[in-house]
């Protein structure tokens, strides 16, 4: 294992982060609030902390070994998410625990969106800045890392399609040299954040709204620089900008660019995932909005449709945003909405839960064993489109599950030895380990009323939902240390 190596390139990362702590400082200038020496403290201190960790070992040019892939992929939310806590810390508005920092650091580079802040409409506007820009930060990271460097390690959604798996990308690189690679997604991305951020504005948003809204609808991650979430602007033409960004958000981002680079839709068309992604959202909206109409829980029907379809698409893409309390409506929906989040996004999306791709794939095993119990006899694949998906790929998947199901009840477990309600441990571990962010119980309106072990296992669940589980689990293995 060559260690150098990674501490090098984690050093050039803490380098590079904290410039991130830079373009808040600007946002301070412009709105005189007091938060400079925080950001410029936290500046110092990760900058210095990559130096001193980049310094000694900078003269080694050895390649990346899969081993030292591993401890990089893990290192890169780990490391930058506890470094990303220092401005926060710092500050003395909100004046936060180390526990806190971390958690809200934590939650915004994952994406997920939980937080332990309250009176977030009185933060300094650098402060909401920031939590909008690590969960940027955070998405882009993840795309990259999911299309051009995990694959090559074998590991997260993307791997399913290195499994000549049909749709418009069967490779995992959609350009011959991985950094072009990165390159185009970063554009797609990008495009798709400026393209929000103007939406938002002419839907009504003040400029420094549609920014952080935009930063945080495109990744995935939920952070609002209210309170109220997006149902602060009682807009319905921002519910709907927003529906159709996180719609589009939690796609993978290599259907964006590949229908972006042929100009045409077809490949949307022809992808299982996609069509399976649609599909799922399709009835969980007739769902919520029968269920609404029935009950009679808003005055107008037009509410009722706004509500129910923004809420609906909010949950299942894992972003979190909220334009009412949906934890206090009637019946199963509040529940059917949490679970919906188990299924996500679509790999190579910013999206989180287990990905549309593998709970697809579970259902097609799932029929072939009915067809075997029929037909015990023939030999019948699984296939996503035309192509049939190999074996060792199907019990990837359930092995994915398995681990998925078991780490969620034992981290709920602890949760309630903690003293917990079952609701609330529940759908905190649910709201973590699929990096959804609100709750319901005690969580439905922020984290910061859980104790301090309840919030370290949340963190641990957000790590381990973005990293898909075996990013980090395999540092924990026998087999990883041995020679």
């Amino acid at each position: 294992m060559r260690l150098a190596v990674v501490q090098k390139i984690l050093g050039l990362l803490l380098m590079l982060f904290s410039t991130s702590m830079l373009p808040p400082i600007i946002v301070s200038f412009i709105y005189h609030d007091d938060s400079i020496i925080a950001f410029l403290s936290g500046f110092a201190v990760t900058f210095i902390a990559g130096a001193l960790i980049w310094l000694p070992v900078r003269n080694d040019n050895r390649e990346l070994r899969l081993r030292d892939g591993f401890i990089v992929v893990a290192a890169f939310w780990v490391v930058l998410g506890s470094f990303g806590a220092a401005p926060l810390l710092f500050a003395d508005d909100p004046s936060m625990t180390f526990t806190d920092a971390v958690f809200e650091a934590i939650s915004g580079l994952t994406t997920t969106g939980a937080t332990v802040l309250a009176n977030i409409d009185a933060l300094p506007p650098a402060i909401l800045y920031y939590r909008a820009q690590l969960q940027w930060l955070g998405g882009m990271g993840i795309i990259v890392l999911a299309v051009a460097v995990l694959p090559m390690l074998g590991v997260g959604g993307m791997q399913l399609y290195r499994a000549e798996t049909p749709g418009p990308v069967k490779d995992t690189k959609l350009t011959p040299r991985i950094t072009e690679t990165a390159k185009a997604l970063w554009y797609v991305y990008l495009g798709l954040t400026i393209a929000c951020a103007i939406s938002y504005t002419v839907a009504g948003m003040l400029p420094f709204d549609a920014l952080c809204h935009a930063f945080s609808t495109v990744a995935i991650g939920g952070f609002s620089t209210h309170d109220a979430s997006i149902g602060f602007f009682n807009s319905s033409l921002i519910d709907m900008v927003a529906v159709v960004f996180m719609f589009l958000s939690a796609i993978n981002f290599s259907l964006h660019f590949v229908a972006w680079r042929s100009n045409s839709i077809q490949h949307y068309i022809r992808d299982p995932e996609f069509r399976a992604y649609v599909t799922i959202l399709v009835v969980l909206i007739l769902v919520v909005l029968s269920v609404l109409i029935m009950r009679e829980e808003y005055d107008s029907l037009s509410e009722t449709v706004v509500r129910g379809i923004f809420q609906a698409v909010s949950i299942a893409t894992t972003t979190g945003f909220t334009t009412t309390e949906f934890w206090n409506w009637p019946g199963a929906l509040p529940v059917l909405l949490v679970f919906a989040s188990f299924i996500g996004g679509c790999a190579g999306s910013t999206g989180g839960g287990m990905k549309v791709m593998r709970c697809l794939l579970v259902y097609k095993q799932g029929v072939r064993e009915v067809h075997r119990l029929v037909h015990p006899s023939a030999e019948v694949p699984v296939k996503m489109g035309r192509m049939p998906v190999p074996q060792r790929v199907v019990d990837s998947v359930w092995g994915f599950f398995s681990v998925y199901i078991v780490l969620f009840v034992l981290m709920m477990l602890v949760l309630l030895a903690t003293g917990l309600d079952q609701v609330t441990a529940f759908s905190a571990i649910a709201a973590s380990l699929n990096n959804l962010g609100p709750g319901l119980g005690e969580v439905s309106s922020g984290f910061a009323d859980l104790n301090n072990v309840a919030k370290w296992v949340c963190i641990g669940a957000m790590l381990l939902g973005r990293l898909e589980i075996f990013t980090l689990l395999v540092l924990v293995s026998r087999s990883f240390w041995r020679h």
